[in-house]
């Protein structure tokens, strides 16, 4: 791997901590009172960056830019042309597309850093991209400027390493195709967000999916991070090491980890693998109430069965699913579960988890063995997305995600599903229950202004609903554009400015992905 940049480095720390001195010793001369350590850092932080930090404080894409950028990564790798730029306008949300002015392909990270460092130079808005998956605008290049697509030309698995559970690779693999390097392992990477998303990506969302109530989530899953700061500046965020843990230090990766592509671009991750189990079996039972289903799955939690997935769907989304995918479920509020283990172990969970349901009036408890049937079961979960837009040709969709406490979910998921119905907005309802987190289908027609003030009022209540039960605006979909609104809200002023201050440090001139996560004034 690629080592820091000291030159690099010390410069930046040098001139910035000059600079704290400075106006710390302004500061201290003015007769303000100082609550906290962190007024005085968000002062400071406020002094040091509000005229480079700025929305509208940004260069222009010149001759002599596109000139560097060509030197820099070649000149076929630096597109204008507008199929390509409209290609990475915008992501699979509902909000409006923006042009990017250029798309570049980097092959290296030396050239990802060479990009970031003309970016830095010139002050062009730079947002890095991965397969453009997202739900909450986030690889939207609201600023215009360079996107830098990682994907493209960064498709190497670096390593796997089988006997320590971990692999290695580039910005352009995805889950998929790192699993099908995988069969011959015996080893899997099991985190799924349902798009054939890349794995790098997946570390900038924080992404979980299906199989984060047994594996965790990619907050948990990635064991080191090469990335490359706004300056071009290159860091391991754990050194080399692949180690399972440490305590060295301060905690890098989790910092990059779910940063958006806010902090820094990642171009390699180095994730945790696991070992496929002996036996899967998947099962389907329906009930008769929305809340009978959550709370039957609440009780499978706190039973300690060990499932692998525990995934709801309202009848509506049931609906949908059967009429896209060809399956004939009954169309109530469903649980689909699967359990991993050994045979005698799953056989032993299915059969728990079918006494557990059963209290909740069940209506089935239908078991599926063989790879072939679980794998038309789970794609037509999977699918759900493209099932919803079949149900309403035409329209686009407003996808969102809240998570909460378990205990607090079957409240949430019935509030909001009566919140729904009211609006008279068609939307079905997904969830991944046994982690507390639910996504909402909202078919809207983004040309009736009335539709879409209705649908914004669910979101808006559903989110506030949400962080009031001590949960999250956002599960996995992460903050974006769509979700600011909503994060001081949640984590506190405290927390937001030092989140803050952490952007201001690394990215003083407010080029990576912009207008994301937190607004700097």
């Amino acid at each position: 791997m690629i080592g820091l940049s000291s030159t690099v480095h010390y410069s930046m720390w040098t001139t910035y901590s000059s600079r704290l001195r400075h106006i710390g010793r302004n500061y201290v001369r003015s007769k303000k009172a100082v609550r906290s350590p962190l007024d005085t850092l968000y002062i400071i932080s406020r002094a040091t960056f509000s005229h480079s930090a700025t929305s509208g404080d940004y260069g222009t894409v010149t001759d002599d830019f596109q000139r560097s950028l060509a030197a820099a990564i070649g000149d076929k790798h630096v597109i204008d042309s507008q199929a390509i730029r409209e290609q990475h306008s915008h992501d699979e949300s509902h909000h409006s597309a923006v042009l990017p002015e250029l798309v570049a392909l980097p092959a290296t990270t030396e050239e990802v850093s060479a990009v970031l460092r003309l970016c830095n130079e010139f002050r062009v808005p730079v947002v890095p991209w991965g397969t453009g998956t997202g739900l909450e605008g986030g690889s939207i290049p609201v600023r215009g400027g360079v996107v830098m697509d990682l994907a493209q030309r960064m498709t190497n698995i670096v390593s796997i390493n089988e006997s320590d559970f971990d692999a290695t690779v580039e910005p352009g693999v995805t889950r998929v195709r790192l699993n099908q390097e995988l069969r011959a392992t015996g080893l899997w990477f099991p985190i799924d967000p349902g798009a054939d998303a890349s794995v790098c990506g997946m570390a900038a969302t924080s992404a979980s999916g299906t199989n984060a109530v047994r594996y965790q989530t990619m907050r948990h899953n990635v064991l080191n991070l090469q990335a490359v700061l706004a300056d071009g500046t290159v860091m391991e965020t754990n050194g080399n090491s692949r180690s399972r843990k440490t305590s060295a230090g301060f905690d890098l990766t989790g910092l990059f980890v779910g940063s958006e592509g806010c902090l820094a671009a990642i171009t390699r991750a180095t994730v945790r693998l696991h070992p496929v189990a002996e036996s899967a079996v998947a099962a389907v039972c329906g009930f008769p109430t929305v809340a009978a289903a959550v709370d039957a799955a609440t009780v499978v939690m706190q039973s300690a069965i060990p499932v692998a997935k525990i995934e709801f769907m309202d009848s509506e989304m049931v609906d949908a699913v059967n009429n896209y995918s060809g399956l004939e479920h009954a169309v109530v509020p469903t649980l689909f579960f699967e359990f991993h283990g050994s045979e005698t172990a799953v056989a032993e969970d299915s059969r728990r988890t079918r006494e557990v349901v059963s209290e909740f009036e069940a209506i089935a408890f239908d078991v599926a063995s063989e790879p072939d049937a679980r794998a038309r079961l789970w794609k037509a979960r999977h699918n759900a997305l493209y099932a919803c837009k079949a149900a309403r040709p035409g329209v686009r969709y407003i996808m969102t995600d809240v998570c909460v406490p378990i205990s607090r979910l079957s409240e949430c998921l019935t509030r909001t599903k009566s919140d729904i119905l009211e609006s008279g907005i068609p939307g079905p309802i997904v969830g991944h229950v046994g982690d507390g987190n639910f996504h909402v289908v909202l078919l809207v027609d983004q040309s009736d202004a009335d539709e879409m003030d209705r649908a914004r009022g669910v979101i808006e209540r559903m989110c506030r609903l949400a962080i009031g039960m001590e949960g999250t605006c956002t599960g996995e979909h992460g903050i974006g554009i769509g979700k600011q609104r909503f994060l001081e809200a949640e984590v506190g002023i405290g927390s937001l400015e030092t989140m803050r201050l952490i952007k201001r440090t690394l990215d003083p001139n407010n080029i990576l992905n912009p207008g994301k996560v937190l607004a700097l004034s």
